[in-house]
């Protein structure tokens, strides 16, 4: 592989690290730190992506939509329309907990794909919506590779430091506090609904970003996009893995198990045909296999949520000790 295919190659994979970072960083903010355990990652993700794919593509007669909008309309209204959805989900199913959560999520993630997959009035069924813009989409490949590059880092980094702080502020410690101890919170006078709610909107925007992202990249989206193996449990086993409720962890998590993922395809796609095929299968057991290591061995994460209160105590008691 000579230079400018090296190039191509990293800036095709930080890409990709980039917007599944955002995915992880917005199931780190329902699940890390709100404790929703949402399993419907990937109907979020196919939301954000449909949305700006009909926004901002070219007019076309097999499908709703084609506005040839700008790109920035298209991921703001991919963010909203998460949200707009994500509300009446929230309302209903954050009722339940734990496991009779994850079964709602996924169940209503699985409706989305089945419409999306059937209704071709709205999304063009199983042919999926090509000719989606990508920003500097015109210039050479290996520019316009960068240039998408920069655009989904700064994203990436602007969200970062905005999560940070909110987690970092009476909010993020709010919720941490609902999510450790619930009826302590609620004895304090604590809307835990509405605080459970905003989580699960938040996250859910984050997740609708990445998949307009997505889809801006590959300028196309199709139905097999958002299989829940790659739009759900590749998420979750990113969090595990990097260290739920800390973001950096996520992006952390969301670089190891995306490299292993992406460098193992490489691999299996230079055997032969019939032992591709079989080999394919042991990239998910390669998966399953580091994640089981990292809970034996780190059942935190590499990078552990920190514990604030601690943190403070022992700096008290270094204090004293002086």
């Amino acid at each position: 592989m000579d230079l400018f295919g090296m190039l191509n190659y990293g800036s095709y994979m930080l890409i990709f690290i980039s917007i599944y970072a955002l995915l992880t960083i917005g199931l780190n903010i329902q699940w890390g730190v709100a404790g929703l355990f949402n399993a419907g990652i990937a109907g979020f993700f196919a939301i954000g992506a449909y949305t700006t794919a009909i926004l901002t593509s070219p007019h076309s007669d097999n499908y709703i939509g084609g506005f040839d909008l700008p790109v920035p309309i298209g991921l703001l209204c991919a963010m909203l329309m998460a949200v707009v959805i994500a509300w009446p989900i929230g309302k209903i199913c954050l009722r339940f907990r734990s496991d009779y959560l994850a079964i709602a999520t996924i169940g209503i993630a699985e409706i989305m794909r089945l419409v999306i997959k059937s209704e071709q009035w709205l999304t063009n069924g199983s042919y999926g919506i090509t000719n989606i813009p990508r920003p500097f989409g015109d210039l050479a490949y290996t520019e316009s590779q960068l240039a998408f590059l920069a655009i989904v880092a700064g994203i990436l980094l602007c969200v970062y430091l905005l999560v940070e702080r909110q987690q970092q502020s009476p909010w993020g410690r709010m919720m941490r506090a609902i999510r450790d101890n619930e009826l302590a919170a609620r004895a304090m006078g604590k809307d835990i609904e509405a605080r459970r709610q905003q989580a699960f909107l938040f996250g859910a925007a984050l997740m609708g970003l990445s998949g307009a992202l997505y889809a801006h990249f590959n300028r196309s989206i199709f139905p097999e996009a958002i299989d829940p193996m790659v739009a759900t449990f590749l998420i979750w086993i990113m969090l595990i893995l990097g260290g739920s409720g800390n973001n950096r962890g996520a992006i952390i998590g969301t670089l190891i198990v995306w490299v292993i993922w992406s460098m193992s395809e490489f691999v299996t796609d230079t055997l032969p045909e019939e032992m591709a095929i079989k080999a394919k299968y042991l990239r998910i057991f390669l998966i399953g296999f580091i994640l089981q290591l990292v809970l034996r061995y780190k059942p935190d994460g590499v990078l552990p949520e920190v514990q604030h209160g601690d943190t403070t105590a022992s700096k008290s008691n270094n204090t004293s000790a002086g």
